[in-house]
């Protein structure tokens, strides 16, 4: 067999192959043979029909497809094996030439993953100092205040609104949640809500109903959409920074009262015996939050500063998948984010279905290339993850799930993307390690 290869460009890789005559013949004998076995004739019992009426009677073209099939496969998987290639998707095969009595030429065209040539991470990631974990008293305060308003007892009110007071409303506006009636309640003036929408809310007794327009919030926006769309934009509400008419019934007015912060209110709480141990308590969880935080931040910086070093071309699959990927997530929160379809959306933003795909492009770019750098310093330090180590990973994670969400998760994939987290971990906690020496 005869084999020649050709590097493209996006990490492709087009393989020619050739296989002479008698090559060819084997996989027509073999494919014949097989089917042998199955041809039912009249006078023959059945795998004791001779070769030539089998060919017959299937066809001369059918049995050339059959062994062209077999013949790509076997030859196509032994390259790959043969040459450590790592295809990324179906490949593409095109057949030059086939027929009986001849040498049986195809091409085959993939995707690989690109040979990424590391820069000296260790000396990188040297550089990269971690910041200071410091946590203020007024940090400590604002937690103190979260968990006594938890604490707060209302009681109903017949006076009008004020600020302070905790309200529990009916509104409805064409802009938000497609015209559907919403039930809320907050603190009047605390700023958990629109400041336009709750400056008119102000005056109103329980029972009354009122109509006005306000002023919608810049920049109305789900999170998880902005980390997809990344610079796009194209996750912002299309109704973001406009007036919008609302009608709005207040279904209570409550007045709230607040304990005192005192040893007292401490071991209301259950948990401790004086003001000072709840405060070292609280403490003590924004620092370990925080410090989570920044460790994430550390990573981010690690894999960035090695990344740019590092010039690839990545595959165009890879990208394709996901762009689509977060296309999909984005569909999903701006069904249930903002109660409109996708359709309604695109029409909103005066942007069509590709546009939005094609504006994931870079950031579908960084992610990949940062998957790619794991991986290779991952092979690099030998990082591996223990068969026992991906069986408690996935039984943490399907506790999360239930029995009707499990009958729908492929276990296979779920097992593979705990492989993938582990891994993760793993490499990070090396860097991270090899930054401190």
């Amino acid at each position: 067999m005869k084999i020649e290869v050709k590097k493209l460009p996006k990490s492709q890789v087009e393989i020619d192959f050739e296989l002479d005559e008698q090559e060819f013949a084997n996989y027509f004998d073999k494919v014949l043979e097989h089917l042998k076995s199955h041809v039912k004739m009249d006078g023959f019992r059945k795998g004791n029909v001779p070769k030539e009426m089998v060919e017959k009677q299937v066809g001369q073209e059918n049995l050339l497809m059959e062994a062209g099939d077999l013949a790509v496969n076997d030859s196509y998987k032994k390259f790959v094996v043969e040459n450590k290639l790592e295809p990324i998707g179906p490949p593409d095969v095109k057949i030059i030439k086939i027929a009986k009595g001849n040498p049986f030429l195809f091409k085959v065209t993939v995707s690989v993953l690109p040979e990424i040539t590391l820069p000296d991470y260790k000396e990188i990631v040297s550089k990269i100092k971690g910041n200071e974990v410091l946590v203020d008293e007024k940090e400590i305060t604002e937690a103190l205040e979260y968990l006594r308003k938890s604490r707060a007892k209302f009681s109903q009110i017949e006076r009008v609104a004020e600020k302070k007071d905790f309200v529990e409303i009916e509104y409805s506006s064409k802009d938000i949640n497609g015209g559907k009636e919403v039930k809320d309640g907050f603190i009047l003036g605390d700023g958990g809500f629109m400041k336009d929408f709750e400056d008119n809310l102000l005056g109103m007794k329980t029972g009354e109903e009122k109509e006005f327009t306000a002023k919608l919030p810049e920049n109305i926006q789900n999170k998880a959409m902005v980390q997809d769309a990344s610079e796009a934009g194209s996750a912002t509400s299309p109704v973001s920074g406009k007036d919008s008419n609302f009608k709005v019934k207040m279904v209570s007015v409550q007045k709230m009262e607040l304990p005192e912060i005192n040893d007292e209110f401490a071991k209301s709480l259950g948990m401790f015996d004086t003001l000072v141990s709840l405060k070292e308590n609280l403490k003590e969880g924004i620092t370990m939050e925080k410090s989570e935080s920044e460790r994430q931040r550390r990573r981010g910086e690690m894999l960035s500063k090695i990344a740019e070093k590092i010039n690839i071309e990545i595959p165009e699959k890879m990208v394709e998948h996901e762009q689509i990927r977060s296309l999909e997530d984005m569909k999903h929160q701006i069904s249930s984010q903002f109660s409109l379809t996708f359709e309604e959306y695109l029409a909103s933003v005066k942007k069509t279905e590709e546009e939005i795909k094609k504006s994931f492009r870079l950031e579908a770019e960084k992610r990949i290339k940062n998957f790619l750098v794991l991986q290779e310093i991952g092979k690099k330090e030998s990082v591996d993850v223990l068969p026992e180590e991906i069986a408690e990973e996935t039984a943490k994670m399907v506790k999360n799930y239930t029995k009707e969400q499990l009958a729908k998760i492929d276990t296979d994939e779920l097992r593979e993307y705990s492989k993938g987290v582990i891994l993760n971990e793993k490499i990070f906690q090396l860097l991270e390690k090899l930054s401190q020496n």
